[in-house]
């Protein structure tokens, strides 16, 4: 399929890398495409950034039929654009597609369709230190009859935010709320697709967990409420002595890109790494017995996120005296030197634009 541009009349004004903040400023193009169940997918388009027509009765609104996903184009340092492993955001987004009978996408098809539009929008990818271009794809179900049933009719858009932090601290060690009563997800259900209702289900505890001082929320499974899963918009790793340990996929955690990338950097240094259950209680238990060295978060929104603090059941521990651990601090620096070209891209992570 040719993909059609339409150029705006009216481009805006790029802020300035203090401005930019995360996920509040867009470019000035999108890409949208529509399935029918007699078309399939078709008429792919750039156009203008602008307002969605629907229908109240659209399903996604009744149902949240929908998904979505998370990634980045960096600006390297010798001036070229490059994105960080789309192909895996894309074959997560069609496992999310599956899940919630969403209609497949050609994933060739759908890496074009970022590369053309992020090419428009070239003027617009931050090149300061920390900032890259975001880029959300998302599909949604738009059948007007009200019903549960899997909806006939899509569409799938791609948008643009050029991005500094994800959080106003910055490389800064975060305080993580874990929640103790509500789950984000169970075994069987939702919790491995990016779908969209998977957040909705997690703001209650995030809004606890921000009045009470914390950043995030960590979650337990949801049937013991004894093992970690993930952090509301990460992944989440502990380093146990000389071991980084981080849970394993058990069909209600994200399987994270980054998480991803992370465990092959630190197999590569020869850095013990597992996937494994691990309680809250072993967690504090290392904590008490000294052996709890580092813990951070990691994501497309924010790389790596060190934890400086926990709070569970009012019992608030310091990790690493709240300092940014070495390897956090190494696995930041190898990661955004890949991206941005300062570290030569040994893993062949970088697809250019």
């Amino acid at each position: 399929m040719e993909i059609a541009i339409r150029l705006t009349t009216a481009p805006k004004a790029k802020p300035g890398p203090e401005n930019l903040g995360f996920g509040r400023v867009f470019t000035d193009h999108m890409f949208i495409m529509d399935y029918g169940p007699s078309q399939g997918w078709h008429d792919p388009r750039i156009v203008p950034y602008g307002p969605l027509s629907l229908e109240p009765a659209a399903a996604v609104f009744h149902y949240a039929q929908a998904v979505f996903e998370g990634m980045k184009a960096f600006r390297t340092v010798d001036g070229r654009v490059a994105l960080f492993r789309p192909r895996l955001n894309i074959e997560r987004l069609n496992r999310s597609c599956d899940r919630m009978c969403i209609p497949a996408l050609d994933p060739d098809f759908v890496l074009q369709a970022i590369k053309t539009l992020v090419d428009v929008e070239r003027d617009w990818v931050p090149s300061a230190p920390g900032t890259a271009l975001y880029i959300r794809p998302f599909i949604f179900a738009c059948d007007t009859v009200l019903g549960v049933h899997p909806a006939q009719t899509y569409k799938f858009l791609i948008i643009l935010s050029p991005v500094g932090s994800y959080y106003a601290q910055g490389m800064n060690p975060v305080s993580i709320y874990v929640e103790p009563e509500y789950v984000r997800a169970v075994r069987g259900g939702t919790g491995e697709a990016k779908a969209a209702g998977n957040y909705a289900a997690g703001l209650k505890a995030q809004q606890t967990a921000v009045a009470e001082g914390h950043a995030q929320v960590l979650w337990l499974d949801a049937l013991e409420r004894r093992y970690v899963e993930e952090v509301g918009a990460m992944n989440v790793f502990f380093r146990f002595d000389d071991e980084v340990a981080t849970p394993e996929l058990s069909g209600s955690i994200l399987p994270g890109i980054v998480r991803r990338s992370v465990l092959e950097l630190l197999r590569s240094w020869g850095v013990p790494a597992v996937e494994r259950k691990i309680t809250i209680d072993e967690v504090y238990t290392a904590h008490a017995e000294g052996r709890l060295k580092e813990a951070f978060g990691t994501g497309t929104a924010a790389v790596i996120s060190p934890i400086g603090q926990l709070a569970w059941r009012n019992n608030v521990i310091s990790i690493n005296g709240g300092q940014i651990g070495e390897l956090a601090r190494q696995l930041y620096d190898t990661l955004t030197g890949i991206q941005t070209g300062r570290l030569p891209d040994e893993f062949g992570w970088l697809e250019e634009v």
